[in-house]
């Protein structure tokens, strides 16, 4: 199952104040092994948008484009995750999200994992939804689930890591 894994991430240059690099979250290095960038992925649209740092991607929205890649061999299970800080202020129509997805190998039957971030109004908390679509999406058969979370904290403030452990039996 060939994956599309894309991200599109509202990020600021950092503040004086903000912590850098992010703070890690979980790394399963001890269940699975990490890999370089391009070993595993190739950049689909927006380079002049994307910067690879010790390791670290680091990629960017604007008013001209946002930067999207996808894996270069099929994946059956794994972790993905990222560690996003959003553009504070009104960001109403804009959708930061972190996706896997099979389309490219099934287009209209595809299987589809997400984490979106929902634009917001000025004093509105952001929404950060989650689906999981499997056979395809559009169609009025559509499998999956979709859940919304309006977060308790403030994303703008800082990075927070957000993942997608992927096995043959769980997504989580």
């Amino acid at each position: 199952m060939e994956l599309l894994l894309s991200l599109l991430l509202i990020l600021m240059v950092p503040s004086i104040n903000a912590q850098w690099p992010p703070s890690p979250g979980y790394y399963p290095s001890h269940r699975f092994r990490t890999m370089r960038f391009y070993d595993g992925f190739r950049n689909l649209w927006g380079p002049q948008h994307m910067r690879i740092d010790q390791n670290t991607l680091t990629i960017w929205l604007d008013s001209s484009s946002g930067s999207g890649f996808k894996s270069v061999r099929p994946f059956r299970s794994g972790y993905f995750g990222a560690s996003i800080k959003l553009q504070p202020g009104y960001t109403a129509g804009v959708i930061t999200s972190f996706y896997l997805s099979n389309n490219e190998a099934h287009p209209g039957f595809h299987d589809e994992v997400d984490i979106e971030f929902l634009g917001t109004t000025f004093g509105k908390p952001y929404t950060l939804q989650t689906n999981v679509y499997i056979r395809g999406s559009g169609d009025g058969r559509i499998i999956g689930r979709e859940m919304k979370f309006h977060l308790w904290f403030d994303p703008t403030q800082d990075f927070h890591h957000y993942a997608i452990l992927w096995s043959p039996k769980d997504i989580m």
